[in-house]
Formats: C-alpha cells, structure tokens, sequence
C-alpha cells in the first residue's frame, strides 16, 4: 500500500493542506492522512494511526522531513518505527529510507538525521525571529497578544438568552450551544459581567 502524510499547523482555513496531497498523489500515495498539528507537537494522532495501519512493506510518502517532525528526536522514533515494520519512507524529491528488509543504511540513516537536525534548526530560528519581532513591535508601544475582552465584545445573542441561564431554565452547555458559542467563551463573558 502507498500511503500519503500531510501536515500543516493550522486548520485549511490558514494553510492549503491541498497542495501537499496534490503533490503526494503525483509521486504515487493513494492513502493520505491529514494532519493539522504543529511540527514539534509531541502528539501526531494521524501520524500514529498511520503508522499503526501500514503493513510491512508499504511505503510512505511525505514531501519534507519537517512535515513528519520538527524534533530531532521524534524523528528518531519515527524513523525506529519504519525501521522495526520494514516500511519504506519516501520524502518526495530527496531522500528514501527502505527498511524494508529492517535494516537501515547508515548513510541514509545519517542524512535523514542530519535533516531533522536542520528542521529542528530552522523551527528555532522561526522562534526566534518571532519572539525579537515582538519584542520590538512592544518596544514601539504596539499592543502584543489578544485584545481584552470587553462588555462591549460580548454579542446581542448572549445577552437575549442571559436571563435564562440566570434562572436557571438553561445550564452553561445548553446556553453556550443556543448562543453558538464555546463554553470557555461563555464563562469569560460571565466572568465580565459578574464581577
């Protein structure tokens, strides 16, 4: 089986996950997984189900090694796991990694390595930009993170079923649910208006 792996870091709204299953098709995946998760998150669930699922022998597609990790060492455990189920990785237009005899070469072993070191590298160095960024745009008076939620934030809807929930008639998850809102929202608005 040839199975595809995308990921991006937010959902399709923010980034076109597309592109990557376009390209994953072309160089042969006819199963893709779909991941909207950060690089060095420690939990990929749809990585882990692919992993899982793949039968010796099936090959893995994926277009750049910061697509699987953005961590050196859940590379390692990644590249562990194709290894001991003899499955073929392949990052589209750069490397292969066949284990499917539950070997790896130590060249390909070294240089897929050394790949999760600079996916690793260029993470931190984003990081790093990101947070000087801020730190100047601070500097220059600019407000940095969310605005603070007012009373004057809190929508028409909330207010019209408000009421209810005071008596009683709605709890908070029949009253987030009519208001079309989460409950974490609703009890930050309720915060704002009790206290």
């Amino acid at each position: 089986m040839n199975y595809g792996y995308a990921r991006c870091s937010t959902n399709e709204s923010k980034q076109d996950i597309f592109r990557q299953v376009k390209e994953l098709k072309a160089a042969g995946a006819t199963e893709i997984f779909l991941e909207y998760e950060h690089g060095d998150s420690a939990v990929k669930q749809e990585l882990s189900s692919l992993l899982e699922q793949a039968q010796e022998g099936d090959t893995i597609y994926t277009l750049e090694v910061s697509r699987l990790a953005r961590s050196t060492k859940q590379l390692c455990e990644i590249i562990e796991t194709v290894k001991d189920n003899k499955l073929r990785l392949v990052i589209v237009g750069s490397i292969t990694v066949d284990c499917s005899n539950g070997q790896i070469d130590p060249m390909t072993n070294a240089f897929i390595q050394m790949s999760g070191v600079f996916a690793e590298l260029e993470l931190r160095i984003i990081r790093e930009r990101v947070r000087s960024g801020m730190a100047n745009a601070k500097a220059k008076g600019a407000k940095i993170g969310r605005p603070q939620t007012t009373t004057d934030a809190i929508p028409q809807v909330f207010y019209r079923h408000y009421p209810a929930f005071k008596s009683g008639n709605l709890n908070l998850s029949e009253f987030a649910r009519v208001c079309g809102l989460s409950r974490n929202t609703v009890y930050k608005y309720l915060s704002l208006l009790e206290t």
